[in-house]
C-alpha cells in the first residue's frame, strides 16, 4: 500500500556476488627453475544483507530501487595472493519487517532489533589456486578451481509496524483525533469516512519520563473480510501489539453490538488477535448528559465482558485515566495475564 511516503510492501530480486575463481598461475622467476604452482585463491563474493534500522518506519526507499546486487569476489593472482572479497550489501529496513519468498510465500525472517542483520542471499565461495593440489605425484597442477555461482530470489518485504497499542474503530469513531490529543503525532483529520489511508504511529508520554508507543490503523467496517471498505489490508500492523483499544462513539446504535462486530473481524482475520489484552474508549462523551451517561454506563456493565472508560478527545476528558489504564495493562505480570 502507498499513502504519500508510506510503503509497507514491495517485492524484490536480490542477488549476491559469485566467488572469484582460483589463479592456475605457475611461478616464473629468474635463476628459478621449476617455481612451480602459485596461484592465489579466488575472492568471495559478497552477501546481500538487511540491517535493522529503528529510525525507519516505511519501506519508501525500495520505491527506486527493487534490485539490489553485491559485488563478485576477484580472481586469484600470482605468488598465492587471493582476490579481494566482493563488498556485502547491506540495506537498511524499519523494525517489524517480514521477508518472504514470493515463490512459495514462505517467511524467510524478520527484522525486530536496532542493528540485527540476516543474510538473504549468501555470496559465492571463491575457487582454490592450484597450489593447493599439488602432490608428490603432481608437481605442476595446471588447473585450479572455479569460484561458486552466487544466489539469485525473489523477495517480498512486508511491514508490520510495531507499537504497543493499537487502535481498533470503524471510520470516524476519532482514532486520529485521540493520536492526535495523546501524542504529537498529526494524521490526517476530516468529517468522512476512511480519511486515515495508512498507519500513524505516535509516542505517548507519561509520567517520569516513561512512555509508550500507539498505532492508529484506517478503519475497518462489518465485511472487511469479503473485502469492503479497505479490508484487511492494514490489521498486519496491529498483530505486533500487546493490546488492542477499541474505540466505540458514545452516539453508536448500540455500543456492544459495534464491538462484537469489530471483535469478529479480528477474529475471521487471525484468531490470535483475541488472545491480546483488550479496553474499550467510549469516545466524544461530551455530548452526554449526566444522565445518558448514566443510563449508558449500567448498559454497558451489563453487556460488555471487557473494561471500558468513558474519553473525549475534543473535550479533553478521561485521557489521563485511560493512560494509567493502558500502562498498567502493558506493565502488569505475564502471570497475571488471561
Amino acid at each position: 500500500m502507498r499513502e504519500g511516503n508510506f510503503i509497507d510492501y514491495v517485492k524484490l530480486h536480490v542477488s549476491s556476488g559469485n566467488g572469484g575463481s582460483g589463479s592456475s598461475h605457475l611461478h616464473r622467476e629468474k635463476y628459478v627453475a621449476k617455481g612451480g604452482p602459485d596461484g592465489g585463491d579466488g575472492g568471495r563474493g559478497g552477501h546481500v544483507i538487511l540491517r535493522g534500522n529503528k529510525n525507519l518506519w516505511t519501506l519508501f526507499e525500495f520505491s527506486f530501487r527493487r534490485h539490489i546486487r553485491a559485488e563478485h569476489g576477484e580472481n586469484g593472482g600470482k605468488q598465492r595472493s587471493s582476490g579481494a572479497d566482493g563488498q556485502d550489501e547491506i540495506v537498511d529496513v524499519p523494525l517489524g519487517t517480514v521477508i518472504r519468498d514470493t515463490e512459495t510465500q514462505e517467511i524467510i525472517d524478520e527484522v525486530t532489533e536496532d542493528g540485527q542483520e540476516i543474510i538473504i542471499a549468501e555470496g559465492g565461495m571463491g575457487g582454490r589456486g592450484n597450489w593447493h593440489f599439488k602432490t608428490s605425484t603432481n608437481q605442476t597442477p595446471r588447473y585450479s578451481q572455479p569460484g561458486i555461482d552466487g544466489q539469485e530470489l525473489d523477495i517480498t518485504l512486508e511491514l508490520k509496524v510495531l507499537a504497543d497499542v493499537g487502535l481498533v474503530g470503524f471510520p470516524n469513531a476519532g482514532k486520529s483525533t485521540l493520536l492526535s490529543v495523546i501524542t504529537s503525532a498529526k494524521p490526517k483529520i476530516a468529517d468522512y469516512e476512511f480519511t486515515t489511508l495508512k498507519p500513524n504511529l505516535g509516542i505517548v508520554k507519561y509520567r517520569d519520563f516513561k512512555s509508550f508507543v500507539v498505532a492508529d490503523i484506517p478503519g475497518i467496517i462489518e465485511g472487511a473480510a469479503e473485502g469492503k471498505g479497505l479490508g484487511y489490508r492494514f490489521l498486519r500492523h496491529i498483530e505486533r501489539n500487546s493490546t488492542l483499544l477499541f474505540l466505540v462513539p458514545a452516539d453508536a446504535e448500540d455500543v456492544a453490538k459495534e464491538y462484537e462486530i469489530l471483535l469478529d473481524e479480528l477474529r475471521r482475520y487471525n484468531p490470535e488477535m483475541l488472545d491480546k489484552d483488550r479496553l474499550i474508549a467510549v469516545s466524544k462523551t461530551d455530548m452526554l448528559d449526566d444522565e445518558l451517561k448514566a443510563e449508558l454506563k449500567a448498559e454497558l456493565d451489563e453487556n460488555l465482558p471487557v473494561p471500558y472508560l468513558f474519553i473525549s478527545s475534543v473535550a479533553q476528558q478521561g485521557l489521563t485515566e485511560l493512560k494509567d489504564k493502558l500502562w498498567e495493562m502493558l506493565n502488569k505480570d505475564p502471570e497475571d495475564k488471561k
